[in-house]
């Protein structure tokens, strides 16, 4: 890391704090406060290759912090001291808040107690109202710019991006102008439609969701699925993904996230209503912290290998975790019964008509084909445990409420598995078996042509 310099402007730094694409952050003495600031610092190279283009995009959005800043007074909204625009850099001095973003928390084994994500929302509901009484929205609400303590106070910081409504300008899109986080935009903000106070709050909504889930509403293999499904694709319910969120959220969640304007909350005082209302029904000594032991062991097995991490915690809430004894019968032939298993320590055998088939071991999947057969869901094969067994056990009924990714992964994995078990019981069969023909020519993928003489 490179030395730090020993001013900028009046304030004497003391280290660097942050670090990001385009700026520095630096903890800071100020002559005219008692307590540190924060500074950030923004330096101009016009020598560089599309250097210059984007520096006046830079100095624009410093303007509009700045600008901002003199307007905004408010407990969980960071506090913009002074600002200063050079021709070679640039500076904003800020109030220092020692927390962390709320990025740290959007992972599922990192989630917060479920009282204090609606109480850490309901502070940035409030500040969100006062802000649009002023005339401002944010345009760029995402985990990054929230920042929170151990005490769970909170602050909104970046309103560099933030759209005075009253003004008109080039764009209201931070997509457009390549700043911003797609993910969090609502879907007339993605559309480059006209923007008031309700963008800001569906982009806290999907926070909110994130926070509470470990996962995104709607995600994509590209940016053009994830801006369809932002357009088109009905919210997912929060209390399904996350059975430890009250069947009240999805209704909060489902207006925050409303992509018609007019049924969307028409301010941040009318979501933290709805907040404190599902809070008061949550008591806050029943949060449990999720097992990370039986995430890291399925993490392990072949089987997830394509399954993200939010997906595997998915996984682990809406399946069951089992145990049984040896010589235990799991399931049986002709049995109408779509649970499949996954084998997580342990034997199992396969048979049908009292005849052995297959014997399974760790990572290996049981019972599959009653769950692909869509006419009569019967399980073509008995399975007994060899031995004290623990299995995963997945039963469709709860798969019906898992996120169509993680449906997904579940259907091309268990296709793989069928596919490998039919080859090995042919290898089988074909140990047993008489010679087979053979052809006195070998197919090509094209067509070969003969003339034939007349």
């Amino acid at each position: 890391m490179s030395e730090i310099p020993e001013t900028i402007g009046k304030y004497r730094l003391l280290r660097e704090i942050g670090r990001g694409a385009t700026a520095i952050v630096y903890l800071a003495e100020s002559p005219d406060r008692d307590e540190p600031v924060a500074l950030k610092h923004v330096r101009f190279d016009d020598k560089v290759k599309d250097e210059a283009k984007w520096n006046r995009r830079l100095i624009k959005l410093l303007k509009a912090e700045r600008a901002v800043a003199s307007r905004l007074d408010h407990p969980n909204i960071i506090k913009i001291y002074d600002a200063c625009i050079e021709p070679k850099q640039a500076y904003v001095v800020m109030e220092y808040f020692p927390g962390e973003s709320l990025e740290r928390h959007c992972s599922f084994e990192r989630l917060l107690p479920i009282h204090r994500t609606i109480g850490i929302v309901f502070k940035c509901c409030m500040a969100l109202d006062h802000a649009y009484r002023q005339g401002i929205v944010h345009r760029d609400i995402k985990p990054a710019n929230i920042l929170v303590d151990d005490d769970d106070n909170v602050k909104i910081t970046d309103f560099g991006l933030a759209l005075n409504v009253n003004k008109k300008i080039e764009t209201d899109s931070t997509f457009i102008m390549g700043v911003g986080s797609p993910a969090y935009m609502s879907p007339e903000q993605i559309k480059g439609y006209p923007l008031n106070q309700k963008t800001d709050l569906y982009s806290l909504g999907v926070v909110l969701f994130h926070l509470l889930t470990g996962r995104l509403p709607f995600r994509g293999a590209n940016p053009a699925q994830l801006i369809y499904k932002i357009i088109n694709a009905d919210t997912p319910s929060v209390s399904q993904l996350n059975p430890d969120v009250p069947d009240q959220m999805d209704a909060v969640i489902r207006r925050a996230l409303e992509k018609d304007l007019y049924s969307r909350y028409k301010n941040g005082a009318d979501f933290a209503k709805d907040l404190s209302a599902v809070r008061y029904k949550i008591l806050d000594d029943k949060y449990v912290p999720p097992d990370t032991e039986r995430f890291s062991l399925l993490r392990k097995l072949a089987f997830f290998t394509e399954f993200e991490d939010v997906e595997l915690w998915e996984v682990l809430r809406i399946c069951s975790w089992r145990k049984v004894d040896a010589r235990v019968t799991l399931m049986r032939e002709g049995e109408a019964d779509q649970r499949f298993a996954i084998v997580l320590d342990g034997k199992v055998e396969l048979s049908l008509g009292g005849r052995k088939v297959l014997e399974l071991g760790k990572g290996e999947v049981f019972g599959e084909q009653a769950w692909l057969d869509r006419i009569e869901h019967r399980h073509m094969l008995s399975v007994v445990s060899l031995t004290p067994l623990t299995y995963l056990e997945i039963n469709p009924a709860a798969l019906t409420l898992a996120s169509d990714e993680v449906v997904e992964r579940f259907r091309a994995q268990v296709a793989t598995v069928v596919v490998r078990r039919l080859a090995d019981i042919a290898r089988i069969a074909a140990q047993h078996a008489g010679a087979a023909v053979a052809g006195d020519y070998t197919a090509t993928s094209g067509l070969d042509l003969k003339l034939l003489d007349d």
